[in-house]
């Protein structure tokens, strides 16, 4: 029997976590201010005080300690799950990650598993400053080892926490800040049974003219772009990536050999981005589809701007409807 409710995407991120702890007395939260004040964006809200002090875990202001510290606890059998506080300042721990947690597995010839998720709130729109609005996905998901995912919405936050938390592989799990507010229909009682698998990119919003491909806070942006296309008479099929490293390109091939055309949108810098490594691969397996190259929409190649800037630095509905139309110009 389903029951579902209307929550925000942080309260939904809450009720996956809270799942995971009941369901798994192994399974622990440390971080920054993630107990008493359940953390800067409230996303552990509640929970030190339902499950104690030595499961929801206050840590020093050491983000190579916190991951350093839950690479030690997931080699004793728990599934620790790491806040880092804001994308900015997760990399004191880069190398924890990139030199220890992402290589344990391999090193051990597959003897030793690492099931950490590292939970980190990324991009810019609520105004705040560089190390604050930064979109650092695509040096995760270059390294191998890590599998690297990013929700959009209420529903897929819910489940893909739990999923990620449940998963063996080390796990960094990008949340879209300035969408925590943003509300939509979660299914608590079977949210987790009727998922995608964490793997999998969804089709948001089906479309036949161009393939549009997004993930995290520019899916909803990506929508609303398609929806004003449509009033020019273009169908545009929106793509919600969902796992970066892997990709599914089985769904997204399927999508471009469907439509001739494909963009690519995020917030994160365009050169050397995510849409680099999409691009080459959609034109390495569409290449004989493709009725236009493939194009990206990023942000600017300069360190995050300050607030008063960051609307003209982040893509907006009219970038991505430009490089819709532009699509077309071939």
């Amino acid at each position: 029997m389903s029951d579902t409710a209307k929550m925000t995407l942080s309260r939904a991120l809450n009720a996956g976590l809270r799942k995971a702890l009941e369901n798994d007395p192994k399974v622990l939260i440390m971080g920054e201010d993630v107990g008493k004040l359940g953390g800067v964006f409230r996303v552990t809200d509640g929970l030190q005080k339902d499950f104690g002090e030595h499961r929801v875990v206050d840590t020093p202001l050491a983000e190579s300690g916190i991951v350093g510290t839950a690479i030690g606890l997931a080699l004793r059998g728990y599934r620790p799950v790491c806040e880092i506080q804001f994308d900015g300042f997760v990399y004191p721990a880069f190398d924890q990650i990139v030199s220890q947690l992402a290589k344990m597995r391999y090193r051990s010839r597959g003897k030793l598993s690492l099931p950490v998720t590292i939970r980190i709130p990324c991009g810019g729109g609520i105004g705040a400053v560089e190390h604050h609005s930064e979109s650092p996905e695509v040096l995760f998901a270059h390294t191998a080892g890590l599998r690297v995912v990013a929700c959009a919405g209420a529903a897929d936050a819910f489940a893909m926490i739990q999923q990620s938390i449940s998963c063996d592989d080390p796990v960094i799990f990008f949340e879209p800040k300035r969408r925590y507010w943003d509300k939509g229909d979660v299914d608590v009682a079977d949210g987790l049974a009727s998922a995608l698998p964490l793997d999998r990119a969804k089709v948001a919003l089906e479309g036949s003219d161009v393939t549009l491909l997004s993930y995290g806070p520019l899916v909803r942006t990506s929508i609303e772009a398609a929806m004003a296309a449509k009033e020019d008479g273009r169908s545009v099929e929106v793509l919600d990536l969902r796992s970066l490293s892997p990709l599914d390109m089985e769904t997204i091939t399927a999508s471009v050999r469907k439509t001739g055309r494909c963009v690519v949108a995020h917030e994160a810098p365009a050169y050397a981005g995510m849409g680099a490594e999409i691009a080459a691969r959609v034109t390495e397996q569409c290449f004989y589809n493709l009725e236009a190259p493939v194009l990206r929409v990023g942000g600017f190649a300069t360190p995050y701007p300050p607030s008063r800037l960051e609307d003209h630095y982040l893509p907006d509905l009219d970038r991505i409807l430009d490089a819709v139309d532009r699509t077309f110009g071939w």
